[in-house]
């Protein structure tokens, strides 16, 4: 893997993971937490949205838009995990 392709899967694994983190609320690991959850979010949303990468755009934005996806997605499943099914639910 080449430098450049490392600092981008970092700094995308970065942005996606914070914005994780803001949209599911007590979600956030600070800041190599969000990488690394950025980064697996992104594994995840190749893996759930392969066949729909392009609906999410080409470039820049739209490797954060699904990787955020994919980090909301992992967010999700980890906080199911960490409290129990009940705990989640909003009544």
């Amino acid at each position: 893997m080449e430098l450049e392709a490392l600092i981008s899967w970092l700094i995308v694994g970065g942005i996606a993971g914070w914005l994780a983190g803001k949209i599911m609320t007590e979600g956030g690991f600070g800041l190599p937490g969000d990488i690394v959850v950025g980064i697996v979010g992104s594994v995840i949303a190749g893996w759930l949205f392969g066949s729909m990468y392009p609906l999410f755009g080409p470039g820049f934005f739209g490797a954060i838009i699904s990787a955020t996806l994919g980090a909301v997605f992992l967010l999700f499943v980890l906080r199911v995990f960490r409290l129990g099914p009940e705990e989640i639910s909003p009544e």
